[in-house]
Formats: structure tokens, sequence, C-alpha cells
């Protein structure tokens, strides 16, 4: 038999049509399996983690059959509690599937410390821009007789004398011991 005779003869057809409902019925097992091992359609809402302390947000990822994942955070925010979420991912109100992991950032202890750059015999209008932009805040200044009007000669914090480099809290405030233009 010759091979154009073999397309067009019943065997053939039969088996064609064998593979064909073969593949189909392969193809419904399939999506079947995934429907029920994906679970899908199901849903867990992620609630709102915000604020919350660690053994709280344990709980409630628990009971909503969630994982969770703490990544590492320098951003510390005065309006949380220390070691509650302050960011999460996905947000609260999200839809994901269940053992879904929920990325959480979480408050550290404090303000992290930065080194007290040396502004010294700098002018206030040098040194105080400099101060904030690294997180301090500047305080009350005191003038004593020097040359130099305004030019910082002294750093102080909460009373005591400050040397450049030493390590203070974001946000601290630091007060400055300026020249008044008068000699001495």
């Amino acid at each position: 038999m010759s091979f154009v005779k073999f397309l067009t003869s019943k065997v053939f057809f039969k088996q064609l049509a064998l593979a064909i409902v073969a593949l189909v019925v392969l193809c419904f097992f399939a999506l079947k399996w995934l429907n029920i091992t994906t679970n899908h359609g199901e849903f867990v809402t992620v609630p709102d983690l915000k604020g919350k302390s660690l053994e709280t947000v344990e709980i409630e990822l628990n009971d909503n059959d969630l994982a969770m994942e703490i990544q590492d955070s320098a951003n510390y925010n005065p309006d949380y509690p220390k070691y509650s979420v302050i960011e999460q991912n996905p947000i609260a109100g999200s839809q994901v599937k269940e053992n879904r992991k929920i990325y959480l950032i979480l408050n550290p202890s404090g303000y992290r410390k930065v080194e007290v750059p040396d502004v010294l015999k700098r002018t206030l209008r040098q040194a105080k821009p400099q101060l904030e932009a690294l997180g301090f805040k500047v305080g009350n200044s005191t003038y004593v007789d020097y040359i130099g009007k305004d030019v910082v000669l002294g750093l102080k914090f909460e009373g005591e004398t400050l040397k450049p480099g030493t390590k203070l809290p974001l946000t601290s405030e630091i007060d400055l011991v300026l020249g008044n233009g008068n000699r001495e």
C-alpha cells in the first residue's frame, strides 16, 4: 500500500480519531488536576498588619493560611511602636493564594546613629544645611566673643560638648556655639 492510499484509508482515520479523543481526555484531566491542586478561584484577603506587633501578626497570618518574611529596615518611624510592622507587601485587602508569603518591614528600636560632621570654623549658613541634610535638628545658638560673626566654634548635645565624628541618633538636636563678631 502506498503512502497516499494509507492517508485516505479507514485505518488511518480510525487511528487519527482515537489520537484526538485521547488528547482531549488527557487535556481534560490535566486541567481538572490543575484546578484542584492550585485552588483555582480561591483567594485569601491580606489583613492590615501595619502598627501590629510581631506576635499578633504571626497569629493573624496563621489564621489566614499565609506565611511571613521579615525584611531588614533602617527606617525608623516614631508614629509606630518598636518592632511593629510599618510596611507590608502585598498591601492590605489584596487577594492572594493561601500559603503566600507576606513581606514585612518592621520598625527598628530607634533611629540609627550618624556621625556628626566637622562644621567647626564654618559659618552658620554653611553648617546648618549640612547638619539638617544628615537628619539632625539645629537647636539653640549661644554667642561668645569671637571676631568671626556666626562662625561655629562649638557643638553641644544635651549640654555636653560634642566633638566632630561623635555618633548621635537621627533627629538629635544639636546646639551651636557661634562667634558674635566682637573682638575678645
